[in-house]
């Protein structure tokens, strides 16, 4: 099969596409033909520093496609059967195989480019949001990187639930386009402090929940835009660099400071977010949630789908197919 592998760490420049051997189908796993590749920011830390536990090494979270073949002790997947796969590895490849446990199926009506994109991002903005978070309606909420995946899934998912939404984004444009997802406030961070903004727009109050994928000193000056009891939750480092927060910020204004990691989420519990899993691909097949997709290399492309994805001019999601 095809697959853009890596033999060691760096830049886009270091995948290389080539001809690998077909995976097995061992016990408790499916074999997928896949049809879509979701680029998730996992897949570029992956490549860009995570030293690959073997060479050739395919790196990847999510693909969708179909079924074909079942490994012995699985019985809730058929060949033929149209699923999202979710796993540490192997994404980038015209094949995969991956326990059957961490696959969904692909609800009617929903195309394979956008059913790879559901179940990282909205899943993550799912539990920052409400599990984390415990947003509720009426509140107000701080969206970072409003424009990525997971910052187009909590301004929606926000929203619906009723409360007031500020995103920050890197020009006017992208956040004129982020209001169609429901956006009520953008910050344009390349040209404002989002920090006096916020305080601006709830008069001084601050929000009730932000969500921080950006990670650094933006992680650090969000803890001054909280309401009290405000929540911050810090789900990645796009930014790319680490944050030292003094616990003692948070004390005044009894604020929290919480962690999510959608993975181990699904290790500790399992059945709770493989069914919400399930149902956020049920309401992006119905177009009660929206999947925004920027842009679609093919795999042979895929030092250019990245390099693209870290130039930071995508709006939305960017997908790849073998």
């Amino acid at each position: 099969m095809k697959a853009a592998v890596i033999y060691g760490n760096g830049a886009p420049d270091v995948l290389c596409y080539e001809d690998v051997a077909d995976p097995e189908c061992p016990e408790g796993c499916v074999l997928v033909d896949v049809e879509a590749i979701s680029i998730e920011g996992g897949d570029l830390l992956a490549r860009a520093g995570s030293p690959p536990p073997s060479v050739p090494h395919i790196v990847g979270y999510l693909a969708s496609g179909t079924v074909a073949a079942v490994g012995d002790g699985v019985e809730d997947r058929a060949v033929g059967e149209k699923i999202v796969t979710l796993n540490a590895a192997g994404s980038h490849a015209s094949k995969r195989a991956v326990p059957a446990m961490s696959t969904w199926r692909v609800p009617d009506g929903l195309d394979a480019a956008r059913a790879a994109c559901v179940p990282v991002a909205f899943a993550t903005a799912q539990e920052c949001l409400f599990t984390a978070g415990n947003l509720r309606a009426g509140q107000t909420a701080l969206i970072h990187a409003g424009a990525g995946g997971v910052g187009m899934a909590a301004i929606q998912l926000a929203k619906q639930a009723g409360a007031t939404v500020i995103s920050t984004a890197s020009s006017e444009q992208r956040l004129e386009r982020l209001k169609e997802f429901g956006l009520d406030h953008g910050i344009n961070y390349a040209s404002e402090n989002f920090l006096e903004r916020t305080l601006e727009l709830t008069d001084g109050r601050g929000v009730d929940v932000i969500v921080d994928s950006v990670g650094g000193q933006t992680l650090v000056d969000s803890v001054g835009a909280l309401a009290y009891r405000g929540r911050l939750i810090s789900v990645g480092v796009a930014g790319r660099a680490g944050s030292t927060i003094e616990a003692g910020n948070l004390w005044a204004q009894n604020n929290a400071l919480h962690g999510v990691f959608l993975g181990g989420v699904l290790l500790n519990e399992y059945p709770r977010a493989h069914a919400m899993i399930a149902d956020l691909l049920e309401r992006v097949a119905s177009g009660e949630l929206r999947v925004e997709v920027d842009r679609t290399f093919e795999l042979a492309e895929a030092v250019a789908a990245h390099a693209y994805i870290e130039s930071r001019q995508a709006f939305g999601r960017v997908v790849m197919s073998p």
